[in-house]
């Protein structure tokens, strides 16, 4: 609730609370004070040291829907106080200069984090690293933009240090390296916040679909022996090991008998798995490792567009179906498997499983969970990384601008100034001092009411 007059939200609970202590006691109507609504806790931060930088209060009360109902009730009868509207508590507490918008950012990312690294990911940009790290940056070209002018009001002066244009443009190359090493991230944050993408691909009738429905642990594909069945991509989202995950399922890779929107869905499949952070590609063991239907597997791997996205970094093939196959659980298995790889040019990691049976599938699970760490799981890193598409192309602007400067003569340093402000101007952009009203707009409306 918002309220224009703070004082009379006080008239819900006849004690007198004092600032940031938990008080525990009736709650009652502010209009019929023999109405006791509840028992609980109300809390009193006046401002500035509150959220919003505002007098607030809390009331914690029992979640029951007749409880919340008529306590709703109750302060809508006290003037001037309304419903909030959605993220309104954190746009004022931006107003106020509570916070930045890369934490309000955090804010919003940490209210929808799914997962164990989103929600670490989001509580570190809530508590201000990015804001720090760039506000420090947007000091020191704030530095850099006095000495400049100074070096243009005085530089005739004797009293000017000689080499103080040496001076700014060493510091403008050390700005320009730590804003080129954020960049240089492989893109951990974004795909943290947004999930890694990972392509299931293969021929028809591998798996493919029964392996979606197992890492979902419910029924997202149809799965049947008709060949073609999968024709359009299938996407759901899941936790493994901590990490998010977006899984997409794609029509079976074959190259004759496939009718004209079995052939999109194969163009489709292909181009989803390119564009993945991780691809399944997905065989059959038992054609694999059967003489009759070997070549057959070989003819499709030998491709050249489906062969490319076996040599695709990131990329593992998954032997489905060994249940089928003789002796899979026996030690030459590995042997086999590494020479049939090697055959056949495959170097990255080939794994043996069956979803039928669960042969094989903590290894799977393990072996993803590993590599979506080691690859992405960034919660450890020295600095923040970047999670927002927004602050990566701030961020090249501003690089923009300051390599505009170092290009520009030192006799048109007036010129190499307003390349600094604006190199400045995109900092600020970040941190939402600057332009911001439409990034507002699109951020609050992600919020819950009220938060």
């Amino acid at each position: 609730m918002v309220n224009q007059n703070h004082t009379k939200i006080g008239k819900l609970h006849k004690k007198k609370i004092r600032p940031r202590d938990a008080h525990v006691g009736k709650i009652f109507h502010p209009r019929d004070k023999s109405n006791v609504l509840d028992s609980g806790i109300s809390l009193w931060f006046p401002g500035p040291k509150s959220y919003t930088g505002e007098d607030m209060v809390e009331f914690h009360i029992h979640g029951g829907i007749a409880v919340v109902n008529s306590v709703m009730e109750a302060l809508g009868t006290i003037p001037n106080v309304r419903m909030a509207e959605a993220g309104e508590f954190s746009r004022r507490a931006f107003d106020n200069e509570k916070m930045d918008l890369t934490k309000l950012e955090g804010v919003a990312d940490l209210i929808n984090a799914e997962t164990e690294a989103q929600r670490r990911l989001a509580v570190r940009q809530a508590h201000g690293e990015l804001y720090k790290m760039y506000e420090t940056w947007r000091q020191r070209i704030v530095g850099v933009m006095a000495k400049i002018e100074a070096f243009i009001d005085f530089s005739e002066d004797e009293n000017i240090e000689e080499d103080i244009y040496s001076e700014v443009c060493r510091e403008v190359d050390w700005i320009i390296n730590e804003i080129e090493l954020h960049l240089d991230d492989k893109r951990q944050g974004e795909i943290m916040r947004n999930g890694v993408s990972l392509s299931i691909v293969g021929p028809p009738n591998s798996g493919k679909s029964t392996l979606l429905n197992r890492l979902a642990q419910r029924q997202v594909a149809i799965v049947s022996p008709i060949a073609g069945t999968t024709r359009d991509i299938v996407e759901t989202t899941m936790n493994i090991g901590g990490y998010p995950l977006v899984v997409r399922d794609t029509a079976g890779l074959r190259s004759s008998g496939a009718d004209v929107i079995e052939t999109e869905g194969i163009r489709r499949a292909v181009e989803s798995a390119k564009e993945a952070d991780i691809r399944l590609f997905m065989l059959d063991a038992r054609k694999v490792f059967d003489s009759d239907n070997g070549s057959t597997t070989s003819k499709l791997l030998q491709k050249t567009e489906w062969h490319e996205l076996l040599s695709l970094p990131h990329t593992f093939v998954v032997l489905n179906m060994a249940d089928g196959v003789p002796s899979s659980e026996s030690p030459n298995m590995k042997v086999k498997i590494k020479e049939w790889a090697q055959d056949r040019g495959i170097t990255n990691q080939t794994v043996l499983l069956s979803c039928a049976s669960m042969y094989g599938w903590e290894c799977l699970m393990q072996l993803l969970a590993e590599h979506i760490k080691e690859t992405w799981g960034s919660n450890s890193a020295q600095h923040m990384p970047l999670t927002k598409i927004r602050h990566r192309q701030h961020l090249k602007n501003c690089i923009k601008h300051l390599n505009v400067f170092k290009e520009t003569d030192e006799e048109m340093v007036v010129l190499g100034a307003e390349e600094l402000r604006k190199a400045s101007k995109a900092l600020g952009q970040i941190t939402g001092r600057v332009g911001i009203e439409d990034v507002l707009d699109a951020l609050f409306s992600e919020f819950c009411i009220g938060k």
